[in-house]
């Protein structure tokens, strides 16, 4: 397996205004919208790691948390472990700034079909704790 090429920026001799990535979500207005710090740009990586499904990523087949096949299978009582451990399996191989803290599963009413799962982390540079909520209808 070909081994990760990890790049670091130094924030003080950085350029503000050069973007560090693309935003996630695409918004409507400005689709290409640009990440200028650290952290909006690792939870963008954290938000395409857990909604790309494995085989999806062209030339990096192994990319992705999976979570879409996982709940294709159906929800059951297993669910929730299965999702937890989904998103911790890889994380340190494709998002490394990210250190997870908690993964919170919110299964909604079966009419419904919902499912929503939130990942509390903290950047492992500059200590700071966030938050992400992703949601699958």
């Amino acid at each position: 397996m070909r081994s990760r090429i990890e790049y670091t920026v130094d924030s003080s001799t950085r350029n503000p205004n050069r973007g560090l990535g693309i935003k996630l979500p695409f918004n409507t207005h400005n689709v290409f919208t640009i990440n200028y710090t650290t952290k909006d740009q690792v939870k963008s990586n954290l938000t395409n790691y857990m909604l790309t499904n494995k085989g999806e990523r062209p030339f990096n087949p192994e990319f992705g948390a999976d979570l879409g096949t996982a709940l294709f299978e159906g929800i059951n009582e297993n669910i929730i472990d299965t999702i937890t451990d989904l998103i911790n399996t890889n994380v340190e191989i494709f998002v490394p700034e990210v250190q997870i803290r908690d993964v919170v599963v919110d299964i909604n009413t079966p009419d419904n079909n919902a499912v929503s799962v939130t990942v509390n982390y903290k950047l492992r540079t500059s200590g700071t704790s966030d938050q992400i909520t992703v949601q699958f209808l």
